[in-house]
Formats: C-alpha cells, structure tokens, sequence
C-alpha cells in the first residue's frame, strides 16, 4: 500500500472504531463526506485490500497499441538497427510520423534484443575528467563504415570533438584512416578553431610508433613531428573505453549527414545548422 493509503486505512479504522466522525475524516482525508461513506462500505466489506486502487498492475489506458509498436521496432531494425535509442526516435518522428519518447523505444529495444543497457555491457572503467576549457583538449577519432550505404564506396569518417563540452567541431569523410588524411582534416580544424593544448586519440599507427623493434628515429610519426613543431601535444588512450566519446558521437552525427544527403566521400564537411548545440 501506499502512504496514502496508510493514511486512509489508519482514519477509516478510527471511524469505524467510533473514535472519528465522518465530517471531521472527511477534511483528514480531504474528500467529500460522501466518498468517506463509501470508502468506509468497502473498508467494511473487504477490509484493507478495498482501499487499495483498483488500477494497480492493471495496463495503461495510455499505453501504444500493439501494433504500433511492432511497426516502429520493424522499422528500427530495418533501417537503424546500429542507432542508438536517442537517434532512432528522432528519425522515427521525422521520416515516418512516429511521437513517442526516447526512453519508451529504449524499453522496447532492450525488450526485442535492438540495445542493451549500461548494464548488460558490463564495461567497467574509471571515467577520465573533462578538462574544463573549451579548446583546451580535443578528442579525434576515424570510423570505417557504410556511410552512404550502397551510394558509395565505404569510406572513414573523421571527427573532431571538444572535450570539454563534447561539442562537435569539425567532421570530414576520407577514403581511409590515414596519415594524408589527419593531415588535411587537422590543417581545416586549425585554421577553423585554432590550437589546441592538446589532441586525444587511439593509439592508431598514425599517432605513435607501434612497432618496438623500430631502428632509428625519434620515436614519433610524421604526424606526431607535425604536432611537435606546433607545441602540440598528442595523448594516446590507454584502452578502448578512453575513447567511448569520439565512437559515441562519431557514429550519430555522420549517420545524420549522409541520410541528409549533405555528405560526399573525401569532402569536408560543413555541419548542418543544430549540429553544435544538439551534440
């Protein structure tokens, strides 16, 4: 039972008892003296259990129907079976009509195997802490995937994200995760936002010697040199989780763009108005 209903139960016990008059449980309970005699009949006939709502583990009136629901879970597994729940209730409300909350498909998805929750991944890491400017640090990252579906070759995303903030600021598809490429996308970033104190990646071969028998050299890539000669240091993450937030993002934002149409292989990218605010 609930506190209310305690409370009920403890005056209704006082009125039979004759301990209380009506009017004077009536104003306790805040309810006419007419609906006090009837809660006290059912008190009477069933005792405790009459005070109880009827509607208790009873469905919603308010609930989607059946079929409205197997419609959309269809539709996610059709056409963004690797969204998140986030990402596909907006594309369920602008492409295909659908109003319902992210938190309503998130249910639906755990239930039909669409999404596991931070639970079921049992990932269990200690989180990094944002640096507290913007600019300060900034995390990149590339994704391979079928952006573009069977429109264009698959092609690498490339995305710069602001730690601090997880603002989004600068996104360019290439043909592959290469040095040419972080080149190109790092020069744009830096002539768009300037220098950064630092940048935040994988420990992919473009960003650090991976082989230790290397002879020779200084023990950074070109890229790393590159950086160097600009005072600008390069952080490797220590292990995937280091880099949930550039994976996290990546793959929403360039998803939104290539279903736009706004995105080509090997352009750079300029981010549809919302971009910055939404991520």
């Amino acid at each position: 039972m609930s506190d209310g209903e305690l409370r009920r139960l403890e005056v209704l016990r006082d009125v039979d008892r004759g301990d209380l008059p009506v009017r004077a449980a009536a104003q306790l309970l805040g309810r006419s003296e007419r609906q006090v005699w009837r809660l006290l009949k059912e008190f009477r006939a069933e005792g405790a259990a009459g005070l109880v709502s009827k509607k208790r583990g009873q469905p919603s009136n308010r609930r989607t129907a059946a079929a409205v629901r197997a419609a959309a879970l269809w539709i996610v597994r059709q056409n963004y079976a690797d969204f998140g729940p986030t990402l596909a209730a907006e594309k369920l409300a602008a492409e295909h009509g659908f109003s319902f909350s992210s938190e309503t498909l998130r249910k639906w998805m755990i239930a039909d195997g669409l999404w596991r929750d931070r639970k079921q991944r049992k990932s269990i890491h200690q989180p990094r802490r944002r640096r507290e400017c913007v600019g300060e640090l900034v995390q990149i990252d590339g994704s391979e995937h079928w952006w573009f579906e069977d429109r264009a070759p698959q092609c690498t995303l490339l995305v710069f994200v602001d730690d601090a903030t997880s603002r989004l600021m600068h996104l360019q598809f290439v043909e592959s995760e290469s040095t040419f490429a972080y080149f190109r996308a790092a020069r744009a970033y830096l002539e768009a936002w300037g220098k950064p104190v630092a940048f935040y990646s994988d420990k992919h071969g473009v960003f650090r010697v991976n082989h230790p028998g290397a002879l020779g050299g200084d023990g950074m890539t070109q890229f790393g040199r590159a950086l160097h000669a600009l005072n600008i240091d390069i952080i490797c993450a220590n292990s995937s989780p280091g880099r949930t937030c550039q994976q996290d993002v990546a793959r929403p934002s360039g998803e939104g763009i290539a279903l736009g149409g706004r995105g080509n292989p090997g352009g750079r990218q300029r981010l549809p108005p919302g971009f910055h605010g939404r991520l």
